[in-house]
């Protein structure tokens, strides 16, 4: 296979991939967050063999497509604004030459990115706001809340893809992938 197929064909993969991840949270209703976040931990491998380009037509193609056949709307959203693309510019974060304004441009972007999503299924596709029973006793400060806690998983997130990252080419790539 040339270098241009062999680019095609694994985008392909991994599209119908991060789709299997992305459809599965119809059937899965308490991995919103989760699956979309795997889906995306998918494009590690794909910016590793093929680059950020085709990374990023990976990243469009299961948008575009998540947005008709994705039964989840809000796994759909967060991963489009956030989870689809977050992986395949890591790397250029982590290059930066200073952490606090990395994590500055990480946090600030998983906060920006996330809230932007939220307001666009609220005010755009029309999905109700928290109701006062799903608030519970925490009340007008649920939000903030599960901002907090989203930050917390977001860090635990980052940590594990570089972690993924390390394993994929230290230890799967060797093995499986004799290039």
């Amino acid at each position: 296979m040339s270098g241009k197929s062999s680019s095609i064909a694994l985008g392909g993969v991994f599209s119908a991939l991060c789709l299997l991840f992305m459809f599965l949270t119809g059937l899965v209703p308490f991995a919103t967050y989760a699956l979309p976040a795997l889906a995306g931990a998918m494009l590690v491998a794909v910016v590793i063999e093929n680059g950020h380009r085709t990374a990023l037509m990976v990243y469009v193609s299961v948008s575009v497509l998540s947005v008709f056949i994705v039964p989840d709307r809000e796994a759909a959203a967060v991963f489009i604004a956030f989870f689809g693309y977050y992986p395949i510019i890591k790397e250029k974060l982590e290059a930066m030459r200073s952490r606090l304004v990395e994590y500055l441009i990480k946090f600030g972007l998983f906060n920006i990115m996330i809230i932007a999503a939220y307001l666009a299924l609220t005010y755009v596709f029309g999905l109700p706001l928290l109701t006062e029973e799903e608030m519970g006793e925490f009340g007008r400060y649920t939000a903030v809340i599960l901002l907090v806690a989203g930050n917390v998983v977001f860090c635990l997130y980052d940590f594990a893809l570089t972690k993924y990252v390390t394993l994929y080419v230290r230890w799967f790539k060797p093995r499986f992938l004799r290039r």
